[in-house]
């Protein structure tokens, strides 16, 4: 029987990694959608089949033809990210909710995919400001790239009214507990319209 998914996209820095790991610890009920990639594992800390599935940008391709994917992205050429539906499928088989922490566009298609078998929860910064503020302090990206993902950011927050929620991460505490209580309703209601 099909089962429930919940997905989370936010811009760059806006905590929805964060707020998916809090959930995954506290909610045995989620279990976390593998996503598929061609990138190489960056070095030893990287798991296949626990981080991404690693595969090669010909396999990706054959599974395009075949359409495994509820959503894939080319992000630059040769560089392929995607869900792939047995991994959705497979989460389904252990009788858990499925977890997804995807951008933006992965998130629209997974929602027009599986309609209101899915809960979309779109998570934003209180503002562009405090959002430079986080990816300066995090000391991992360039005044280029803070600079670019800022723009993006700013993109991206256009489409929070396609989403079913929207989690304004001001408290990362109170952000917490709204997406506690929104996946709780999410989990127990009682019948999904397929």
């Amino acid at each position: 029987m099909p089962g429930k998914i919940i997905l989370f996209t936010a811009p760059s820095g806006a905590g929805k990694t964060t707020i998916v790991k809090h959930l995954l610890n506290t909610n045995p009920q989620l279990e976390f959608s593998i996503s598929a990639c061609t990138r190489d594992k960056r070095g030893r800390a990287e798991v296949n089949g626990k981080d991404y599935y690693f595969i090669t940008p010909e396999e990706f391709r054959q599974k395009i033809e075949q359409d495994a994917f509820v959503e894939w992205e080319e992000v630059y050429e040769g560089a392929f990210y995607g869900t792939l539906k047995s991994e959705i499928e497979r989460i389904w088989s252990h009788g858990k909710t499925a977890i997804l922490d995807v951008d933006v566009k992965g998130g629209l298609k997974i929602k027009e995919f599986y309609k209101d078998r899915a809960l979309a929860i779109f998570v934003k910064p209180p503002s562009l400001e405090v959002l430079g503020q986080r990816l300066q302090a995090r000391q991992t990206d360039s005044a280029s790239s803070i600079s670019s993902r800022i723009f993006k950011a700013k993109f991206e927050m256009s489409f929070e009214d396609k989403f079913d929620a929207v989690i304004v991460n001001e408290n990362l505490e109170d952000a917490f507990r709204q997406a506690e209580q929104l996946v709780s309703e999410f989990i127990h209601s009682p019948k999904v319209k397929v």
